[in-house]
């Protein structure tokens, strides 16, 4: 770390630097003060490796850094939800890991990343013999090495041929174009106008309008392809699930950046499998733990709740099964009533209304033309089928100790939670689905989003899987029907 992170300091000093020797002339001194605040910056950091230290006790890890302001931290084993292994490429150079130890906490306030205590960096061996001991807590057991443990999935390269339905290149192409194109209006840079771009250009421009559109939607279709495909291969490559003793899923995944996670089940609260729609057009799917100490947000697809990248549906379905010791697949779902079909369908048959009625008043104020509000109507069969597909997924279940629920259709997802570890449960009616005699049934927990929903369930049916979901909470406030 003494030769990565001065390395990286230098990087971190270049806009610093750059700004420097473009104001540092003519005697000016404020060449001498970029490199003094350089210098400075390397030497902090320089002192921070130097003076990091950290022990394991019988009840915390304790972290200690700093030369002129010193820092320490500690956190109480009993609290410790994660032990999260990172390797990145200045990491495996050196054949070095980053070990985050997380809580499973997240203060706002503070910001992400606040709530782990990260050991940057110790040697891989170091990390292996850490992440066993804190999750085990069996000194004994961590000293004899990693334990024994089963393969429960692996990455198999034909899985490739789903990374373009994982819209991942689109957010890459969106970045690069959006970059770009701050730069090029900060610099008044128009790229059209040179090169390469400036004879495409041109030639799009003697084209029809429909050929342009066609060949740019091929060629954006292409660079997405090969973005996705190499994205899954940086992310996923390598991956592999396993069942450790003791009850601890471990997962390893990456190419350049390797990353090693460990969830122990006693804390698994369920799982989900997500089926995006493009993913799910193509019969795929993925597989999320649902567990506390994971939190859920953007890229936590990425993160460390992923138990299977995009694959199969069908081993999708096997993998939540396996882990959760339940027939996942086979699970049969209670559909819901042809009240839930419309207002599936008025909801979203409403929405393109209200969509073509606003842009009708900004065509009658004369800010926009009149072919928005129109080309809006056009979409009002799909917002039908779209309602429709909507209520075809809805479903739910009682399985043994397990609540099923399935939602979605440009984003369906299956989720099973344990009912013993629900938080509370909650029963919503809004004016709409008072008037249909339908109720939103919520499943607090603790993990994952916090909370599952069962959508447009009739009320009687609504309460009494509630009252089974969690057996004698809301026994109290129900009417024992009147006997005729």
């Amino acid at each position: 770390m003494l030769l990565i992170r001065p390395v990286l300091d230098l990087v971190k000093s270049l806009p610093v630097l750059i700004g420097a020797l473009v104001l540092g002339h003519d005697g000016n001194p404020w060449q001498w003060v970029g490199v003094a605040v350089t210098a400075v910056t390397v030497g902090v950091g320089v002192s921070h490796v130097l003076t990091s230290r950290y022990r394991v006790t019988a009840t915390q890890v304790e972290w200690h850094t700093g030369l002129f302001l010193r820092k320490q931290r500690a956190v109480p084993r009993d609290r410790i939800r994660t032990v999260d292994v990172l390797s990145e490429p200045k990491h495996r150079l050196f054949s070095l890991s980053a070990v985050r130890i997380g809580t499973g906490r997240h203060d706002h306030h503070k910001g992400p990343g606040k709530d782990q205590l990260v050991l940057d960096a110790v040697t891989r061996a170091e990390a292996q013999r850490l992440r066993t001991l804190l999750l085990h807590r069996k000194p004994a057991e961590a000293e004899a090495g990693a334990p024994p443990e089963t393969v429960v999935a692996e990455v198999d390269k034909r899985w490739l041929r789903y990374a373009p339905f994982t819209l991942s290149g689109i957010a890459v192409v969106a970045a690069i174009l959006g970059t770009v194109y701050h730069f090029a209006h900060e610099l008044h840079f128009d790229p059209t106008r040179f090169g390469p771009l400036r004879d495409l250009t041109a030639r799009a421009l003697r084209e029809p309008a429909w050929l342009t559109v066609l060949w740019a939607a091929a060629g954006l279709l292409v660079i997405v392809s090969v973005l996705s495909v190499g994205g899954y291969v940086l992310s996923f490559w390598n991956f592999r699930l396993t069942r450790e003793p003791g009850g601890t899923l471990h997962i390893r995944r990456g190419l350049v950046t390797t990353r090693s996670v460990s969830i122990e089940e006693d804390r698994l609260r369920g799982v989900e499998v997500k089926e995006p729609l493009p993913l799910r057009i193509a019969g795929g799917a993925k597989v999320a733990a649902v567990a506390a100490g994971l939190r859920e947000g953007k890229g936590s697809d990425r993160g460390g709740s992923l138990l299977l990248p995009p694959a199969p549906a069908s081993r999708a379905n096997e993998i939540a099964g396996e882990v959760l010791g339940l027939d996942f697949a086979n699970v049969p779902l209670v559909r819901h009533s042809r009240k839930a079909l419309n207002r599936r369908i008025s909801r979203a048959v409403l929405g393109v209304l209200a969509l073509s009625a606003a842009l009708f008043g900004l065509a009658r104020l004369g800010v926009l033309p009149e072919w928005p509000w129109q080309g809006a109507l056009v979409l009002l069969p799909f917002a039908v089928v779209v309602g429709f597909d909507r209520y075809r997924t809805l479903g739910h279940a009682i399985a043994g100790q397990y609540l099923v629920t399935r939602s979605g259709s440009l984003a369906r997802a299956t989720v099973a939670v344990r009912r013993d570890r629900l938080t509370g449960i909650v029963v919503q009616r809004s004016l709409f689905q008072r008037r249909a005699g339908l109720v939103t049934v919520i499943a607090p927990v603790a993990a994952g989003r916090g909370h599952y929903r069962v959508l447009d369930i009739e009320e009687g049916a609504g309460l009494a899987l509630a009252d089974t979901a969690v057996p004698g909470l809301l026994t109290p406030f129900l009417a024992a029907p009147e006997k005729p």
